[in-house]
């Protein structure tokens, strides 16, 4: 801190500062787990994977459905997401066969299939967000 008078001025302390981030709307609201996801988003995209079950049986009702976001433009990469559908298909099936209706079990399954497949595919990470519907 400095202290200007009329005749002098002197150093009479510190204050704390750092960064601050500004989004817009607040100040110093944004955390850097909401700063690293954006982040993500940006580079890799996201995909939402839609399934509905049978809360009863595990069994797979309808879906997989893949709905893309800054990933892939999904009329010139349709090849691309039938494969995806595929691949969450046999991972599924064998959830099925096990009788697992764990939705934990079955969102991380979901999660890990498609990244292993899509990092393999095409060397890229999106984000992988399951919505699990029972029914």
């Amino acid at each position: 801190m400095l202290e200007i008078g009329e005749d002098s001025a002197k150093i009479t302390g510190s204050v704390p500062s750092g960064k601050v981030m500004v989004d817009g709307l607040g100040i110093g609201d944004v955390g850097s787990i909401v700063l690293k996801d954006r982040q993500h988003l940006a580079q890799d995209g996201l995909i939402i994977v839609v399934l509905a079950i049978n809360g009863a049986t595990g069994e797979i009702v309808s879906g997989p459905e893949i709905i893309s976001r800054g990933f892939v433009y999904v009329r010139e990469s349709e090849n691309l997401m039938e494969d995806m559908k595929k691949s969450l298909k046999r991972e599924l099936e064998k959830l099925e066969k096990e009788h697992i209706t764990d939705w934990a079990v079955i969102k991380l399954t979901v999660k890990d299939a498609l990244k292993d497949f899509l990092l393999k595919k095409n060397k890229r990470n999106p984000m992988v967000l399951p919505i699990i519907l029972e029914v």
